[in-house]
């Protein structure tokens, strides 16, 4: 078990040989997921993060629209290798994806014009940290995950398979569950010329 911040900042990877095997609960997941969103910063308070958590069939139909989406648009001869992926993410035991409130985003700009072109970004930064907090929180628990970048491709889809608000605008899809194997080595680029320090 890790014992401090530290320590789970340097064990959280991405694990892409999984299974559907839930480690925790349901409701633990859950649990993880909505305290996450509570407490993940954001500009001026905003709170713009919004997350769907799919699981079971949920889970594995929204791997099937990504399929479905990409068979349109991968060519023929590279497909077999994308299925091939995206079958490795439905074997998985669920998936949550982050998404942010451009209503929120639309106020905040009308509200405060000065930083009107500056709010997207700092939405972008918001769900950022939701999604760390959520990944890493996972990882403590027990599971393997990977965030996945699908949108903008999958974005109609998904709305209407689950019947979401038009303003909620889809950023990422991490999906999870139980580790089958390690990932490999990480390799870190030399932290001279990274981080600059005056005192």
């Amino acid at each position: 078990m890790v014992k401090s911040f530290k320590e789970a900042v340097e064990n959280r990877r991405s694990y892409y040989d999984i299974n559907n095997e839930m480690v925790v609960s349901h409701e633990r997941v859950r649990e993880i997921v909505e305290h996450s969103v509570t407490h993940a910063p954001s500009a001026f308070n905003s709170q713009s993060a919004r997350a769907v958590i799919l699981l079971g069939k949920n889970h594995s139909r929204l791997w099937d629209i990504v399929a479905s989406v990409l068979k349109k648009v991968v060519p023929e001869d590279a497909f077999d290798q994308t299925e091939k992926k995206l079958q490795g993410f439905k074997s998985g035991a669920g998936t949550i994806l982050f998404f942010e409130d451009q209503q929120i985003v639309k106020k905040l700009q009308a509200d405060f014009p000065l930083y009107a072109e500056a709010f997207p970004l700092y939405s972008i930064q918001s769900s950022g940290m939701t999604q760390y907090i959520v990944w890493t929180a996972l990882e403590e628990e027990g599971f393997g995950a990977s965030l996945q970048h699908y949108n903008p491709l999958i974005d109609t889809e998904v709305a209407r398979e689950w019947n979401l608000p038009d303003s909620w605008r889809l950023y990422s899809q991490l999906v999870f569950g139980k580790p089958q194997s390690e990932p490999g080595e990480k390799t870190f680029s030399p932290i001279e010329g990274r981080v600059k320090y005056f005192s």
